[in-house]
């Protein structure tokens, strides 16, 4: 007992045997040999790798507003989205699909079921039904500012799969990677972009993509894919009418082009024969498909895909080419000149509708400016600058060219469709501003195809192994071939460093665009407009939330049952946040209404109130700048106000409010300007004010001048409340003096 006890008796271990255990495992944990991946299941582990990252990046790239400011809804249509997503988890789909809006459009009111595409609505309805399922107790309204940003991410991985049945894997990657911090894309999917866009890119390349896989495959499933992924984007968006003009328009280059196959018979004849018959079901497109002139072609295009396949099975079964020949001809002809006599037949009796306003402006610019006033007067429908286009594409404007190169260098049907795509887009991207959004999938696309062509070009220059040259000499035409073989392994260092830098140029590039992307998205793109920020005169922050004062202050102080007349813009905001009943709103499909508000903001005070008195009008709210320098006002709009007004009554004359010309609100600006209702409410007491050291009362800053009237007096309307920055005023109208 009193011996030597041996440390290892209790049954511890040796350090020696710890030692050897500890680098066993480490080394069967931390090697890859041990993982025993083949090449393609590294390949695939890095595919999955980056697919994921570029997903995670896609959603947090989008996330600047919620961090900068909170989680709101942006803009003014995404109001009315949300207020009709509210209604429908509140209320249920059946509910949601027979509202009457008495708040809206009054007198006259909305059917809100007949009149909307409902896809964002029941997107992020099921979304949050799902959510709340799993336990996960979060308000609509946190549903609705995500839902962009999870649909963007969900595009990302769309993009990959259409870049590889492209081109390749590779191009897929840089594709996912290029649209997932693209501006033309960010722009509409910011956090708290709650409007048809931030579902609807999703469904325009989910549906581009499977149809071309239907094309290349002729699968049927995949063509069914197509038809219900065109459902979802007519149900989302009236942007729809681009698929069904795209599609039939390069199912006819295939055709022209002998390119004519059962795998497009069956591709096309499933999506548009089913999208048709499902795109009927949404109540606002209804039986456009067989009755409106946009959709026309796809028609047609249909028609003429059964006559080629009647002259497949007759060129079959006649062994004579002469005769085939002669029956060609006839049967050409004659189904022209029937589809041509149908046409203006049913155009004629007024069946089939003419093309539409939209329409007409983007295969003209200048078409809405002369004749649709209010289309030309919202500033996305404004033709693009190119400055846009280098500040939403930056170096794809580059890169864009070279892989239009590169799919013509090797076309097929696919290549063929991404071209037209890329092309039409870009060229309706030119027309009008918020189309550089349906633009910029095909944009990303193809110049994911230049930079992993270009990239895999070089790097299999870099590959390839340096050959030894031979020294011994021979004669005749051996020497000659000796010496041309010395010649070109000379020539491969200069090759190899040429490649290098060239690669190091392509990833600089990359670089820039990922910087210049996240700055764009950072300070251009997630501010939202209900709130809005400046920088001080010492750099530091300020934040303008007038219009959510504004619209608290309605909902707090005014009648349940007020009626508030504003211009159209503010309408979905003001019956969303204030709710109260508005005149108009941005729905803009009773022209004549809103001429009606414009009529009654460019006249004298006496005639406006007699307007308002007829409308039950109780609140009159205006946005003026000349405080804070914001440009986006009423006083910036009213010439719209004018044009639309006076398009339906001619006692508005446009040269009435300009003198020379030229739009002023100085001491030299026309008379009916000066005392028309618009200025009269902008301007209202301002002319006591002084709005910037050393310059006098009355200054505007957002026009840079002194008004010209000070002294305004209002009659028939008093000031009921102003915001701490004079951004938004409301003015409440008098009830009529009594009468002997």
């Amino acid at each position: 007992m009193g011996g030597k006890q041996d440390p290892t008796a209790n049954g511890s271990p040796k350090p020696e045997a710890m030692a050897t255990k500890k680098t066993d495992l480490l080394n069967s944990s931390f090697t890859l040999k041990s993982l025993k991946l083949k090449t393609k299941q590294q390949e695939l582990l890095l595919r999955v790798s980056i697919l994921g990252l570029v997903y995670v990046l896609a959603f947090i790239a989008r996330l600047f507003s919620v961090l900068r400011y909170e989680s709101m809804i942006h803009e003014f249509d995404p109001y009315f989205n949300y207020r009709t997503t509210l209604f429908l988890t509140e209320k249920g789909f059946y509910e949601f699909w027979n509202w009457f809006d008495s708040e809206s459009w009054y007198p006259l009111g909305r059917i809100i079921g007949g009149t909307l595409y409902p896809g964002l609505m029941v997107t992020a309805a099921l979304i949050y039904w799902t959510l709340r399922f799993l336990r996960f107790f979060v308000h609509i309204r946190e549903v609705c500012v995500l839902t962009a940003p999870f649909f963007a991410s969900n595009t990302t991985l769309v993009a990959y799969f259409f870049g590889k049945e492209i081109w390749d894997t590779g191009a897929g990657l840089v594709a996912a990677a290029l649209i997932a911090i693209c501006p033309g894309y960010i722009s509409r999917s910011v956090a708290g972009s709650y409007d048809n866009e931030a579902v609807a890119i999703f469904a325009l390349l989910l549906t581009f993509y499977l149809f071309v896989k239907a094309v290349k495959t002729g699968s049927l499933a995949w063509a069914l894919g197509s038809a219900f992924g065109y459902f979802y984007m007519v149900s989302a968006w009236g942007g729809y009418v681009f698929i069904i003009n795209l599609v039939p328009l390069y199912v006819l280059v295939l055709l022209v082009t002998g390119r004519y196959s059962m795998r497009l018979y069956v591709a096309y004849n499933c999506m548009y024969i089913l999208g048709m018959l499902l795109a009927m079901q949404i109540r606002f497109v209804g039986f456009q498909h067989v009755q409106s002139g946009e959709h026309m072609g796809a028609m047609g295009v249909f028609l003429l895909m059964q006559v080629f396949y009647f002259l497949d099975w007759v060129k079959y079964k006649l062994n004579d080419t002469k005769l085939f020949q002669t029956f060609l001809k006839i049967t050409v002809t004659s189904a022209v000149l029937v589809g041509g006599i149908a046409l203006g037949v049913g155009t004629a009796s007024g069946y089939i509708s003419p093309w539409t306003g939209r329409f007409y402006s983007l295969l003209d610019p200048t078409y809405a400016k002369d004749h649709i006033p209010i289309i030309a007067s919202v500033s996305e429908h404004q033709p693009t600058a190119w400055s846009s286009f280098m500040f939403d594409y930056h170096i794809l404007l580059f890169l864009f060219p070279a892989g239009l190169y590169f799919c013509f260098k090797r076309l097929s049907d696919a290549t063929i469709f991404i071209v037209m795509y890329g092309l039409t887009s870009l060229y309706f991207a030119g027309v009008m501003v918020r189309l550089i959004l349906v633009a910029t999938p095909a944009v990303c696309l193809i110049s994911a195809i230049a930079v992993s062509a270009t990239v895999k070009n070089l790097t299999s220059l870099l590959r390839t192994k340096q050959k030894v040259p031979l020294t011994g000499s021979t004669k005749g035409v051996g020497s000659s071939k000796s010496s041309s073989k010395v010649t070109l392994d000379q020539s491969q260092p200069f090759q190899k460093n040429g490649a290098i830098a060239l690669l190091v140029g392509v990833f600089y590039l990359l670089s820039r665009y990922a910087i210049h992307c996240t700055w764009v998205t950072s300070e251009a793109y997630s501010s939202p407009s209900i709130v809005l920020a400046a920088r001080g005169a010492h750099g530091n922050r300020i934040i303008f939330d007038d219009y959510r004062e504004a619209y608290y202050w309605l909902r707090q102080n005014t009648p349940t049952d007020a009626k508030v007349m504003s211009w159209w813009d503010y309408g979905y905001q003001i019956t969303a946040m204030g709710n109260r009943t508005v005149i108009v709103d941005n729905n803009t499909w009773n022209n004549t209404h809103i001429a009606t508000v414009g009529r009654a903001m460019s006249s004298y005070e006496d005639e406006a109130y007699d307007i308002m008195r007829s409308l039950d009008v109780n609140y009159v709210l205006v946005v003026f700048g000349g405080v804070t320098g914001y440009s986006s006002d009423d006083i910036n709009k009213f010439l719209w106000m004018v044009r639309i007004g006076g398009g339906v009554y001619p006692v508005i004359k446009e040269p009435d409010y300009l003198v020379n010309g030229e739009f002023r609100v100085d001491k030299g600006a026309s008379p009916k300007m000066l005392n028309c209702l618009m200025y009269k409410l902008c301007y209202y007491r301002f002319g006591e004010l002084v709005t910037e050291y050393g310059k006098p009362t009355g200054y505007d800053r957002a026009r840079g001048v002194e008004i010209g009237n000070k002294d305004i007096k209002l009659e028939h309307l008093e000031e009921a409340y102003t915001t701490s920055n004079w951004i938004v005023r409301i003015y409440r109208v008098k009830p009529p003096t009594n009468r002997v």
